[in-house]
């Protein structure tokens, strides 16, 4: 028990290290550049304080759950020998996790308040619910074809600057032919979709997917999955609003 208090309260230093150059710029443009007393002071502190705790418990539970049974999951997988199983799971780790993540979340409605003050599509609540679950299905779809391609790469052990160079001449080449509308957007989802819930799942897939096959090296072939998840989302999301 004493351990573990220990290694939190380490955890809790660590976070308010990390977060203190954040602080010192908001305090610096708030009382020097802008001469202004911070409004509702007590409010901020006490919101600071549930940032540093709550990003100290995050780190922890990555530690604890996610990063491990990322690991074993796509270690037993590459030991059953089972490309389908493999490739499956690869798609719907992707799938699920960018679907629940709460930055695409956010992301989407916003963009559907926007599209429905434009004229895009219609200023009713129905309208704008399709076009944000549209949006999210397909960056969710997106971020799972994107693992099976990064997992396929790994079992190939491709060279993952050619894909990726040829990805985004592909992201230039849509970015000519989609609607204005989207192309912002589609260059948002690609970023969004690399946060909280996304990032530690495939980082551990890709990790522990590479130091289970022979002649992977995990630290060579077990990162590049998270390019591949910024990168599809921006042509599949073009390719969404060329057709929507």
């Amino acid at each position: 028990m004493g351990k573990s208090v220990k290694k939190f309260l380490m955890l809790v230093v660590d976070a308010l290290r990390d977060m203190l150059p954040i602080v010192l710029v908001i305090g610096f443009f708030q009382l020097v550049v802008l001469q202004q007393p911070f409004p509702n002071l007590s409010d901020v502190v006490i919101g600071l304080v549930f940032v540093v705790l709550g990003l100290a418990l995050f780190i922890r539970g990555l530690e604890m759950g996610l990063f491990p049974i990322g690991e074993a999951m796509a270690d037993a997988l590459a030991k059953k020998g089972s490309l389908t199983a493999l490739l499956g799971f690869a798609f719907c780790l992707g799938f699920g996790t960018t679907a629940a993540e709460p930055a695409l979340i956010a992301v989407a409605a916003e963009a559907a308040d926007v599209a429905s003050i434009a004229g895009a599509i219609g200023k009713d609540e129905e309208s704008r619910n399709s076009y944000a679950f549209g949006l999210r299905f397909t960056v969710a779809l997106s971020v799972g074809a994107a693992l099976v391609l990064g997992v396929f790469r790994i079992l190939k052990g491709w060279p993952i600057q050619y894909l990726i160079i040829g990805g985004y001449i592909l992201v230039i080449v849509i970015t000519v032919f989609a609607p204005e509308e989207i192309v912002g957007i589609a260059y948002d989802s690609g970023g969004v979709t690399t946060s909280t819930i996304t990032v530690p799942l495939v980082t551990a897939l890709g990790v522990g997917l590479a130091g289970a096959i022979r002649g992977r090296n995990p630290m060579i072939d077990g990162f590049g999955l998270i390019a591949f998840a910024s990168l599809l989302p921006m042509i599949f999301v073009m390719i969404y609003g060329m057709v929507y």
